[in-house]
């Protein structure tokens, strides 16, 4: 298995460059073998408040675990890091980023695809980790017809349902009442376009859908298999490259279901470190690509 990094500074001047500078988009790029291969791209960065993710975990824990990954001040910048698989048939997206409606810091994916000569009419298939916004927004072009015309979109049946379940808005945090209007609206705006799946479902040849709830009530990972090698997509189950993996039992703030993530994200952790699978992070560091290293009691996660 080969694995690079790619800093991609401008899609107009088509400029690659190897390193690790500061950039607007950027991603890694791993080759399964056979002509499978696959890159994160960026579809920019979230800034949010301190206490979305971290709010009552015990501070005199939490700031040293910070601290040590180089994490300061009110406000967390947190990468969101777009799967792109290409086969030679097939070109997947997992998720669609935010669109332009969510932060302007964040909505980038159509720049990120040009960066690799791709335009959203060359996605097969749009597969879906979960409805937040920076996940599920970006679905819509400007005249509320789907971006990604081109694309089989796929979203699991109970993840699609709690978004469009009236109840839902009256269970949900005060601050996510715009998650539950904006995630119903595209849900149902893709309407029969949008097709439902179960957990253990592939929606297409080497890519198996994997219930890991508690972020959101039916949050999908993706299994990945290609050449005899192993990839798991995790989208928001393992949010971030710090507390996630040093106390993956701590309830984090930014799951819907804080108790059922927790356990999620140790069950999760224990089987990727021990079966030395790669995953891929929307919210991790380094272009989200990686291993879980058991380290003690808690895990690490190791960019590459």
């Amino acid at each position: 298995m080969i694995s690079r990094r790619l800093f991609v500074l401008s899609a107009a001047a088509g400029t690659i460059l190897t390193g690790t500078p500061l950039r607007v988009w950027a991603g890694s790029t791993l080759d399964l073998g056979g002509g499978v291969r696959i890159d994160t791209l960026s579809d920019g960065h979230l800034e949010l408040p301190f206490d979305f993710s971290f709010a009552g975990l015990p501070r005199d824990e939490l700031d040293p675990i910070l601290q040590q990954a180089g994490v300061t001040g009110d406000m967390i910048h947190s990468p969101c890091n777009i799967t792109l698989l290409r086969d030679g048939t097939n070109t997947v997206l997992f998720d669609a980023g935010s669109g332009p409606d969510f932060m302007p810091t964040a909505g980038k994916v159509t720049e990120a695809l040009a960066a690799l000569d791709l335009t959203p009419e060359d996605v097969t298939h749009l597969l879906f980790t979960h409805g937040h916004p920076d996940h599920l927004w970006g679905v819509l072009d400007d005249f509320d017809e789907p971006l990604f015309a081109n694309a089989a979109h796929v979203m699991g049946r109970a993840e699609a349902e709690y978004w469009t379940d009236p109840a839902t808005l009256g269970s949900i945090r005060d601050d996510r009442q715009s998650f539950v209007a904006g995630a119903s609206r595209r849900i149902e705006a893709l309407g029969d376009a949008l097709a439902l799946i179960e957990d253990g479902e592939s929606p297409l040849p080497g890519v198996t859908a994997r219930l890991t709830p508690g972020h959101t009530a039916g949050h999908m990972s993706f299994d990945i298999d290609a050449g005899g090698q192993r990839v798991l997509v995790v989208g928001d189950a393992i949010a971030n490259s710090h507390i996630a993996f040093a106390r993956p039992e701590w309830e984090s703030a930014a799951d819907e279901d804080a108790a059922l993530g927790a356990r999620t994200r140790v069950a999760l952790l224990g089987d990727l470190a021990d079966s030395g699978t790669q995953l891929i992070g929307f919210h991790l560091s380094d272009g989200g690509i990686g291993r879980a290293e058991r380290n003690g009691d808690s895990f690490r996660f190791v960019p590459g």
